[in-house]
């Protein structure tokens, strides 16, 4: 299916001297089970005779969250980018999520959203939010994904080193978990391994096991830490046209928020904070440092709401980006997908749509009939997909004050640009023609050039300024 990093030859398993074939790839294996993992198996399955997802969790059957994935009990939305992507893999599962009670969220005339001193124009949605639970979204991706006889599933068994050399993986060390599995260490041959472990992935020590170079990071991390609650709206709420809350953390302002539906008429509320004004997962304390906000409605929203669950915190929030793509000693036969390609600070609701779009890459690139799919090349792919959303959401946090790490330093060159965002999203709240190009952006179904449109620039550089409202809109605009 793919091959070495550094030379361009054919696919794994090869017969001829240039490593090309003919034949499918025989065994793929995807580690973890997480959003990424199940879309990468699922698109592996056209390409191989046989995938083998291995899962550190006992996987739960129905929806609910799992120990492995301790962020699956906080606010998560699918971006409209994401939400197409994923109907083209899955033809069908957006009725689904729809069907198990997935609200759908237009922006901005759904919200009330306040962002650099502001709150946005309630206008006539031009993008839309999946606002549902990520155990429901991905309880349904993996019942379609496992339902599929060529991918099997290894439950409770971690990874904990690669099979073969710096030149070419040939398969994962594996091990059940608990003290019985510690000793007996056996091995899973595959003519390609993915590595969909997340964020915490330990594919540098697996690589250095086999004599390979682990990929360079770029970090940026701005100390964000944010705790979830979940609640029953207040009563006089119900009826209501302003379905979620969301406040932006930026310059000056530490602080922020969202409230969004989830199924069953319920609302997850996250609270956040950058480093030195984390919220505390205290519950008396949840609501009153919500009182920090720049504007009270949320607050006033809490202290009549009904919660229905403790608090929960959470505090990796750091923006990682593994450089596969750059040259170096790396085996053919390995990629890596999801947040163990490339995780984003939370707060900006990409890592799904991430996920979803990397997927259609994978696809598009193992069967594009112009170029040999070599492990560069598809990793190559695998990066762009992220890229946009790497690009937003570390120029972004870049912005923030307390910001580290080896790629929070903004170079000469992008300083013109950044200056002109800067413009963009202090217009965007008040004028619909930023806000939409804005919007489209950050729902990754635009490129980011389109900021740069002639009739949008025009309004980012002369439009006339518009004063700040006090307080949000009640009621939405209809033009």
């Amino acid at each position: 299916m793919v091959s070495t990093a550094d030379v361009e030859t054919g696919p794994a398993g090869g017969n001829g001297r240039d490593g090309s074939t003919d034949r499918r790839t025989r065994h793929a294996v995807v580690v973890g089970g997480s959003v990424a993992a199940l879309l990468t198996a699922r698109t592996l399955s056209a390409h191989a005779d046989r995938v083998t997802l291995v899962e550190r969790d006992r996987l739960p059957e129905g929806p609910e969250p799992r120990a492995g994935v301790p962020q699956s009990r906080h606010t998560h939305v699918l971006l409209e980018g994401g939400r197409r992507a994923l109907e083209e893999l899955l033809p069908g599962i957006v009725a689904e999520l729809h069907e198990h009670g997935a609200p759908r969220v237009g922006m901005p005339r759904d919200l009330a959203q306040w962002q650099n001193g502001r709150f946005y124009r309630r206008t006539p949605s031009t993008v839309h939010l999946l606002t549902g639970t990520r155990p429901v979204l991905e309880w349904l991706i993996r019942r379609r994904v496992l339902a599929d006889p060529r991918i099997t599933l290894l439950e409770g068994t971690e990874v904990v080193g690669l099979m073969g050399d710096a030149s070419r993986v040939r398969g994962v060390r594996l091990r059940e978990r608990g003290a019985r599995g510690r000793l007996d260490v056996r091995s899973l041959a595959a003519d390609l391994v993915v590595d969909a472990s997340g964020r915490a992935t330990h594919a540098p020590d697996w690589l250095a096991g086999i004599g390979a170079e682990p990929a360079h990071e770029e970090t940026l991390d701005t100390g964000l830490a944010y705790a979830t609650r979940l609640y029953r709206a207040p009563e006089s709420a119900e009826g209501t046209d302003c379905p979620g809350y969301y406040f932006v953390p930026g310059r000056g302002e530490p602080h922020g928020a969202v409230a969004l539906p989830i199924e069953d008429g319920r609302y997850l509320v996250t609270l956040s904070g950058l480093r030195g004004s984390e919220p505390p997962s205290d519950e008396a304390a949840f609501t009153e440092f919500a009182a920090l906000l720049p504007h009270p409605v949320l607050h006033d929203w809490l202290l009549k709401a009904q919660p229905e669950s403790a608090a929960h915190a959470f505090r990796a929030t750091a923006n990682v980006r593994r450089r596969y793509d750059l040259r170096g000693r790396r085996p053919a036969g390995f990629l890596a997908v999801g947040d163990a390609l490339c995780a984003f600070n939370p707060v900006y609701g990409q890592g799904m749509a991430v996920a979803a779009l990397g997927a259609l890459a994978l696809r598009d690139a193992l069967a594009d009939p112009r170029r040999t799919p070599t492990t560069r090349r598809v990793q190559r792919a695998l990066l762009g997909a992220a890229r946009q959303a790497w690009d937003i959401a570390a120029g972004a946090d870049r912005e923030l004050p307390g910001a580290t790490g080896n790629a929070a330093r903004t170079r000469v060159m992008d300083r013109p640009a950044a200056w002109y965002v800067a413009r963009v999203v202090d217009r965007a709240p008040g004028d619909p023609v930023v806000g939409t190009a804005f919007r489209a952006a950050c729902a990754l179904t635009a490129p980011v050039s389109a900021l740069f449109a002639p009739r949008v620039a025009r309004a980012v550089l002369f439009g006339p300024p518009r004063p700040a409202p006090a307080d949000p809109p009640l009621r939405p605009e209809t033009a």
